[in-house]
């Protein structure tokens, strides 16, 4: 019995250790976001990937392989991060700015003024970009952008 109870301890004690030291050692967005500064964006990316593994709802990870995505002209990836980004912080005015643009490159004006309303209402931190969203659209459409304004 006594046998028993201490394999127990033991067993226990062990679990706790391996989980503390598996799940301490990774501070993978960090470093991603460090090497994404440093333009290394291939290794970032893996990082950036590896913390959405260990934390799905970390929205900045999603954030910044928008922007990886963004670097390597990849329209297809960029928006479906920034859309995660969204599901997961429908108020991150950086992700909406990102999509916004986007949606002017790709001639969406439908999805592009919806989303200029919507950030009108949650602008935070981008509320300095409004100028220059509504420029861009404008060229868009240049007989209906005065009925954004």
């Amino acid at each position: 019995m006594i046998k028993k109870i201490f394999f127990t301890k033991l067993l226990i004690i062990y679990l706790l250790f391996t989980s503390i030291g598996f799940s301490g050692n990774f501070n993978y967005y960090d470093e991603g976001k460090a090497l994404f500064d440093k333009k290394r964006f291939d290794q970032s990316k893996f990082l950036f990937e590896k913390d959405i593994v260990f934390n799905p709802k970390n929205e900045r990870s999603y954030l910044y392989l928008a922007k990886i995505s963004n670097q390597n002209e990849n329209e297809q990836n960029e928006e479906l991060n920034l859309n995660n980004v969204l599901i997961l912080n429908p108020k991150n005015d950086e992700a909406i700015y990102m999509l916004i643009l986007l949606k002017i490159k790709q001639y969406d004006y439908d999805q592009a003024k919806q989303l200029i309303k919507k950030f009108d209402l949650v602008c935070k931190y981008f509320c300095s970009k409004k100028t220059e969203i509504k420029e861009k659209f404008s060229k868009l459409t240049p007989g209906d952008a005065k009925d954004n304004n």
